[in-house]
């Protein structure tokens, strides 16, 4: 089964989804969290299963969309990824990976 690696800056983009969230309702900010978190459980069975993120045109750095975020991830290994963001599909992606 596949390791899947959350990196400090994902962790902390879900508390940022969770904080900006529980402004207007702290349950729905846990179940949006949650998920995103769940649907990454998909990627255990099938690594390739997202796309390939269009702004950054590396086979190995993929996307899956959970609502309004999209999750992106790059795999290490066969046996590993590493979820390196959860960004919201509104936001400009190419602002935030030249940074």
């Amino acid at each position: 089964m596949v390791r899947i690696v959350w990196l400090a800056a994902a962790r902390n983009d879900l508390k940022e989804i969770y904080d900006y969230i529980s402004f207007d309702s702290k349950r729905y900010a846990k179940f949006q969290v949650e998920r995103i978190r769940s649907r990454t459980e998909a990627l255990k069975k099938q690594i390739e299963i997202g796309k390939i993120v269009e702004e950054i045109n590396d086979p190995k750095i993929r996307e899956i969309v959970e609502g309004n975020y999209r999750i992106i991830y790059q795999i290490v290994s066969k046996e590993e990824l590493q979820i390196l963001m959860v960004h919201h599909g509104a936001r400009d992606l190419t602002r935030r990976i030249k940074a």
